[in-house]
């Protein structure tokens, strides 16, 4: 999928992962570890890989609202793997065993303004360890970086279409401290990092 090539391309996943591995250490116990927005799933795909290689122990669902996510997710994915692939929405999401940690890509940038400030004060309510989110930069060079890169690697006409905008409705550093002051979480306990090329990612670590 031309998505995933975009993902594989532009380090997408380094940002989680780097940011799982600082928080999951030398943890013995499983973690629940919870996807909002999962689409075709290839974030948790790469995190399950990834702990499999670490010699974690995870328990994964991928949700999203979307219908066909599920079974989109499910065909692209092993039958070996025990990824969960839930369709609803994460506001009602009860699972049988705690959330340890939620993660999300290149979702909030699709939300409006007092859609993320709820989101920020559910996954501060839910979760047991802490949240991250992975999303884009609004700044000039992935915008026009991405246009000429799509064009160059000849991607279907959709994903040359919706990556520029999708990065015109992404943040900066201001728009995230603004959210964060919306949903009461303190500035000084989350996170802002940038990660090269084109992406914008804000974490809280739960002690």
């Amino acid at each position: 999928m031309d998505l995933e090539q975009v993902n594989r391309l532009t380090f997408a996943y380094r940002p989680t992962l780097d940011w799982l591995g600082k928080v999951i250490g030398q943890e013995k116990r499983t973690l629940h570890i919870v996807d909002v927005g999962s689409g075709g799933g290839d974030m948790l795909r790469m995190v399950e890989s990834w702990a499999k290689r670490n010699n974690l122990a995870v328990r994964l669902t991928g949700i999203d609202l979307n219908p066909y996510a599920a079974r989109a997710a499910a065909e692209r994915t092993p039958r070996r793997s025990k990824i969960a692939w839930v369709t609803g929405d994460a506001f009602s999401y009860r699972p049988d065993v705690p959330i340890d940690l939620v993660l999300s890509s290149l979702f909030t940038h699709h939300l409006a303004d007092e859609e993320i400030v709820r989101f920020l004060a559910w996954m501060e309510r839910v979760t047991e360890r802490g949240w991250f989110i992975n999303d884009l930069h609004r700044e000039p060079f992935p915008y026009f970086g991405f246009q000429l890169l799509a064009r160059v690697m000849r991607w279907h006409r959709f994903v040359q279409h919706d990556g520029p905008i999708s990065i015109r409705r992404a943040f900066r550093h201001d728009d995230w401290t603004r959210y964060l002051t919306a949903a009461n979480v303190s500035a000084r306990a989350a996170h802002l990092v940038t990660y090269r090329p084109a992406r914008l990612c804000v974490s809280r670590v739960k002690v």
